[in-house]
């Protein structure tokens, strides 16, 4: 039986098939001299499958039959299993996908005027225990590699299909799903080499999007890696507020976050700001206080803000802010000059709102042990 290295990744090619899906095209490239073919076949597998959406190799109508039987005979594209598929009133629609573990994650698609979302999951639950947000609450069972994290947006794209012009529907990626992106670097910063790849993808980094809750030395890292769009989740206007309802901030407070977005923005960046996520907690985060704390905390960082209604689910704990004083909120931020505006709700009939996304976790943890995967 013999063996076969890429870039760290060693697999036989008998009796297991290798999955080429996740592979960057270094390491596309990489498998196929090691296989004894040419360096250009990595670029037309890519094309196969991530812009037709082909996950057999005996369909590439570009590939020697031989070549075909070979791939078949060694490699695959394997993906994960739709549990269900569930479309809201206002277009969104999420699917729940099984993974080889057992496990479940979830992917949401949000349709847009001018643009189609997709909201990817990075990890199979989450170890921050944001007490507003239900992943949180599903516990952690481990990072998701890059395969099952593309697998996600091919799944999406198939089923999504194209515009009557051709065009895909999905045009932007969000790793606003389960889990924290940043604590899963590697995994993620692939995923996103293959979206942004001209024969994968091929899309703009301003429509890549990083959420995070504030991994700093991940996020400091992040810059050296790559430039796509950044948000990240404060939620509250100082650190007694959100140690309560983020308790990465115990690790990581406001201002060394801020000092890591600032850093992020130093290097050779097009990017010209980001986006303040700020969920609303009815009197928790909520009052003209809060807001004129926030404008003080954010006036000389280049950003946007976006308040977004808290989405209920059992045993919260938590309110949504009542229209009222979101208004009253998102006013005063207004006035000072800050770029404000509110999230649109979506998908809260089939739970697929922002901080709703559950999936199937078999949580590895116990909470007090979940600090330990914390950077």
């Amino acid at each position: 039986m013999s063996a076969i290295v890429v870039k760290d990744i060693t697999f036989h090619s008998s009796p297991a098939k290798k999955n080429l899906l996740g592979l960057d095209l270094e390491q596309l490239t990489s498998f196929f001299e090691q296989i004894g073919e040419k360096s250009f076949r990595a670029k037309q597998i890519m094309k196969w499958i991530y812009q037709c959406n082909i996950d057999d190799f005996l369909h590439m109508t570009n590939l020697s039959k031989k070549l075909a039987v070979k791939l078949d005979e060694i490699a695959c594209i394997h993906l994960p299993e739709i549990i269900q598929e569930q479309k809201s009133d206002d277009g969104t629609v999420k699917w729940l996908l099984k993974l080889d573990s057992g496990n479940c994650i979830e992917t949401v698609f949000i349709p847009e005027e001018n643009r189609g979302t997709l909201c990817v999951s990075s990890q199979i639950g989450c170890a921050l225990e944001c007490g507003f947000c239900s992943t949180a609450q599903q516990g952690f069972n481990r990072n998701l590699s890059s395969a099952e994290i593309i697998s996600q947006v091919w799944v999406a794209n198939r089923a999504m299909g194209t515009t009557h012009k051709g065009d895909r529907l999905i045009t932007n990626i969000v790793f606003m799903g389960m889990g924290e992106p940043l604590l899963n670097f590697d995994e993620v910063t692939r995923t996103i080499r293959i979206l942004l790849e001209d024969n994968a993808y091929g899309l703009s980094k301003r429509r890549v999007t990083i959420s995070t809750a504030g991994v700093v030395p991940a996020l400091k890292r992040l810059r050296d890696v790559t430039d796509v769009s950044l948000a990240i989740s404060l939620h509250a206007p100082n650190d007694e507020i959100r140690d309560m309802i983020v308790p990465l901030n115990k690790k990581y407070p406001i201002a060394e976050l801020l000092e890591a977005c600032r850093y992020y923005f130093s290097g050779d960046t097009k990017l010209k700001q980001f986006t303040i996520e700020y969920v609303m907690l009815d009197h928790i985060n909520d009052e003209l206080k809060h807001a004129h704390e926030l404008v003080r905390l954010l006036k000389s960082i280049p950003c946007k803000v976006n308040l977004i209604p808290f989405n209920p689910f059992p045993n919260s704990g938590y309110k949504r802010s009542s229209n009222n004083r979101i208004t009253a909120f998102r006013e005063v931020l207004q006035k000072a000059g800050l770029v404000t505006m509110t999230r649109k709700t979506r998908g809260d009939d089939i739970d697929a709102a922002c901080g709703q996304l559950a999936g199937k976790v078999n949580d590895k943890t116990k909470r007090k042990q979940r600090s330990e995967y914390i950077i």
